[in-house]
């Protein structure tokens, strides 16, 4: 156990300020019974800065801030081409993606799916979106938050999983969306707040140990002793080039992972679609853009310090918390681990509250009890969020345990399925004689393609530019599906003249600045 009493404290604060939050704006009108669209849309009344935060809350979490501080270092900073190419495709999604599923009124993203093709492919994606949710976000988001409260406390592995879960659980499963959006706003706080302090802290550290001080000096001894993990575009003799190969992650498989995450993924754009207004959400992303920007000085920065520090860590998601225990002042220990519990646990409400919703809305409610009341759907949002809990317990040591970059290995089973994914959606926005079997082609492909590739590859070729291979495969077979099938304008083909896809200058401004960001970062470090 490295927690003092001060940090005991500081971290049962900030339960009780979590939970008050949690209960506080939970609380609806006396008379007014919670239905579906404020359990799982928040009453579409979200605020900008409450959207912005909720999606990194949803976003940063164990698999972030222990499985990339692990990769950045055994790899160093390239990893941070996720963050940063993050951002642009925030302002991507902002601008052409949200308008049409705002204009649509939807709930989750199969229900888009069935209004542009057929129930097929709504319930198809669906079983698919559970499984991956299940079995690999929130089992991950389990292992990697208790690997972290393992190495500070030495709770029992199982014994922290549970007590994590259990209490994301409590205070996220009554108040629904709106609960997780405001806690969401104080755990992204607490969570820059604590990642900052372990940057700061492991440079000064890095600028002791060669004789110098402060955090400049820190960051000058790391381009000193470490120029290596200082490359953002790596080349075919890096050891790390299969999992980031060089240009691949600007021009390649990178969009079609992030277009996959940011644009498609019920969790992610679960919280847009509770904003007040599209306006409102845009500006959320634009803010949740900037924040991208930053995390990777947060997340990734730690873990190459920890290359100088503490070289030979095995494996190297032990980075972070080793940075944690052996650097930090009790004090700012309880403040840093109460961020990373925050992160976890607002991850975990996030993807149970999305879970619940797709159940409810795309199974229950459209195969298993149609005339279901929205109190009725409520209740049973809640119990599947309580069912997914309990199967991630149990699965997380299994799946993810056996894993050295649990980062990596998250990437690498979401591969098989983006491709179809990102091209289903896209068809359906901008291709009217796009059908259902042209979207089914492009899904079954994406699997079945990336499992023929994973043999007929070199074990070395890296898997960002099989997606990009897989991609473009499933798009010919999408393609020719459609013509086979007719290849007629479909009468469920979306109208783009009625969507407004201009947006207002704040926006685009903040998009600019991003922008000029990156091109100066891959400038210096290219």
């Amino acid at each position: 156990m490295y927690l003092s009493q001060l940090d005991l404290a500081i971290l049962a604060l900030y339960a009780i300020v979590l939970v008050f939050i949690a209960f506080r704006v939970s609380r609806e009108k006396k008379g007014h019974e919670k239905n579906a669209q404020d359990y799982f849309l928040a009453s579409k009344a979200l605020p900008w800065w409450a959207v912005g935060t909720s999606l990194i809350a949803a976003n940063i979490s164990a698999e972030q801030i222990v499985g990339m501080s692990g990769a950045g270092y055994a790899g160093g900073i390239a990893v941070a081409s996720y963050e940063w190419m993050s951002a642009l495709t925030l302002f991507l999604v902002g601008k052409y993606f949200l308008p049409i599923f705002i204009a649509k009124g939807i709930y989750t993203m199969p229900e888009f799916l069935e209004q542009r093709y057929d129930r097929r492919v709504r319930t198809v994606m669906s079983i698919f979106w559970l499984t991956l949710y299940v079995l690999v976000n929130l089992t991950s988001i389990m292992y990697l938050g208790a690997l972290a409260v393992n190495a500070v406390t030495g709770m029992d592995m199982m014994h922290a999983m549970i007590a994590m879960a259990a209490f994301s659980f409590c205070y996220s499963v009554y108040g629904g969306m709106k609960a997780v959006a405001f806690t969401d706003v104080f755990q992204v706080t607490l969570l820059v707040l604590g990642g900052a302090l372990v940057t700061w802290l492991g440079l000064e550290k890095v600028a002791a140990l060669y004789g110098g001080s402060g955090v400049v000096d820190g960051f000058n001894q790391l381009l000193i002793q470490v120029p290596e993990k200082f490359d953002l575009i790596l080349d075919p003799s890096n050891p790390n080039y299969k999992n980031l190969p060089g240009i691949s992650v600007l021009i390649g498989g990178m969009w079609v992972v992030n277009i996959s995450y940011w644009g498609f993924n019920q969790y992610i754009t679960q919280r847009t679609l509770a904003s007040k207004s599209l306006q409102e959400a845009q500006k959320g992303i634009a803010l949740a853009a900037y924040l991208k920007v930053l995390m990777p000085v947060i997340i990734v920065l730690p873990g190459v310090a920890a290359a100088v520090l503490k070289p030979g860590l095995t494996p190297s998601d032990q980075a972070y918390p080793w940075m944690m225990v052996n650097i930090l002042p009790h004090g700012i220990l309880g403040v840093v681990f109460a961020g990373l519990v925050a992160a976890v646990c607002a991850s975990l409400a996030s993807k149970t509250n999305s879970i619940s919703t797709l159940f409810t809305m795309d199974i229950y409610k459209q195969i298993i009890n149609p005339n279901a009341s929205q109190e009725h759907l409520v209740k049973v949002g809640r119990i599947a969020a309580l069912v997914a809990i309990v199967i991630a317990l149990v699965v997380a040591e299994p799946l993810i345990g056996k894993s050295d970059q649990a980062f990596q290995f998250i990437q690498d089973f979401t591969a098989f399925f983006t491709p179809g994914v990102v091209l289903m959606f896209l068809m359906g926005f901008f291709w009217k004689k796009a059908n259902a079997l042209s979207a089914l082609v492009a899904g079954i492909g994406s699997v079945a393609l990336s499992i023929l590739a994973k043999f007929v590859l070199p074990a070395e070729f890296p898997f960002m530019d099989r997606i990009a291979i897989v991609f473009i495969l499933c798009a010919l077979l999408a393609v020719v599906a459609t013509y086979m099938s007719g290849g007629k304008v479909q009468e469920k083909a979306i109208d783009l003249n009625g969507i407004h896809f201009k947006t207002e200058p704040v926006f685009n401004v903040a998009c600019l600045g991003v922008v000029l960001v990156l091109i100066a970062f891959y400038t210096v470090w290219w």
